[in-house]
């Protein structure tokens, strides 16, 4: 089975998916800004011709089903696939169904959620959960612990502040924990590193801009606070019990929705940034329960959905084999 992505110049993708040895094909799209201008103008050109474009790149590849993983970018590829008559197929990442997909759903045959959304049911829909990285998955908290130079029979606090960067969870953290508190491994992202290397001021709080080892990074942690994007379901197969501090900007609040399904499951405890305050307390709170502490593991891994991307790719496959 041969695999290619397709998205947009100048996102993330552009470096990432070269760096996964796959190919990229890439054609101009953006999003719309919500504020009358040329910006919107050139948007919307952009949004006219992007199918045309895509089209031409299925006629190059002609693949055997599409797949698109949300956003603006994935809406001209898999109505171009539909006009083709290519199988096509819709992943939800998060607990509400976004505008893309809301309009690209009529053209899909399948759709992927990573949570239930009410509304959403019916053959065409399928709760898998959201496909985290395999090499994520069975890190040891020891050789985690022992890579990142961290103690090994001390109660390790995670933070996460995501690719690129959750500034006000970064600044909080390292002010919080920075000179004193249980010992930490911050994953920054690589844009407020920089600023905050200088305020770290003791050796068992483990400052990194990223990691190529996130598995280990999730492993070593008996406590986490991170937002609630796609991270969440990396911290369920791990097992991790986590503050969720959901970025209050997200498009249609997303991220308290996503927050509120892991709090309700038991395994973890959802904060406004408002009440970002509350966490050194609710941290030693946390950290001084090891039962509540495996109660909330326990809810985590039951959350879970590790299999989440071997279940789309084998419904996949059968959508290639069915044109329909």
């Amino acid at each position: 089975m041969t695999v290619t992505l397709a998205g947009s110049r100048g996102l993330v993708e552009s470096r990432l998916v070269p760096e996964s040895g796959f190919e990229l094909d890439t054609f101009a799209i953006s999003g719309l800004p919500r504020r009358p201008g040329f910006d919107l103008v050139r948007a919307l050109a952009e949004a006219v011709r992007a199918p045309f474009a895509c089209g031409r790149i299925l006629a190059r590849r002609r693949p055997d089903v599409v797949l698109g993983a949300g956003g603006y970018v994935a809406g001209p590829m898999v109505l171009a696939a539909r006009v083709r008559g290519i199988p096509t197929a819709l992943t939800e990442a998060d607990a509400h169904f976004g505008l893309a997909n809301r309009l690209a759903a009529p053209f899909a045959r399948r759709v992927f959620l990573a949570y239930g959304i009410p509304g959403r049911s019916g053959a065409k829909y399928r709760v898998t959960g959201r496909p985290i990285p395999s090499s994520h998955l069975g890190a040891r908290r020891e050789a985690g612990r022992a890579r990142f130079g961290l103690p090994a029979d001390r109660p390790v606090l995670a933070v996460f502040g995501g690719l690129a960067g959750a500034q006000a969870l970064n600044t909080f953290a390292v002010k919080a924990f920075g000179e004193h508190g249980p010992a930490v491994l911050h994953v920054s992202g690589e844009r407020d590193y920089e600023g905050l290397r200088a305020k770290v001021r003791r050796p068992d709080y483990v400052l990194l801009p990223t990691t190529d080892h996130f598995g280990e990074a999730l492993a070593v942690a008996d406590l986490a606070i991170s937002r609630a994007g796609g991270t969440v379901w990396e911290l369920a197969a791990a097992g991790t019990p986590s503050i969720l501090v959901p970025y209050p900007y997200a498009t249609a609040d997303h991220q308290s929705l996503n927050a509120r399904h892991f709090e309700q499951g038991g395994g973890a405890v959802a904060l406004d940034q408002d009440d970002l305050a509350r966490v050194p307390g609710l941290v030693s709170e946390l950290l001084a329960d090891p039962a509540r502490l495996r109660r909330m593991s326990e809810a985590m891994r039951a959350l879970a959905r590790p299999d989440a991307a071997d279940v789309i790719a084998d419904e996949l496959i059968e959508l290639a084999g069915d044109p329909g």
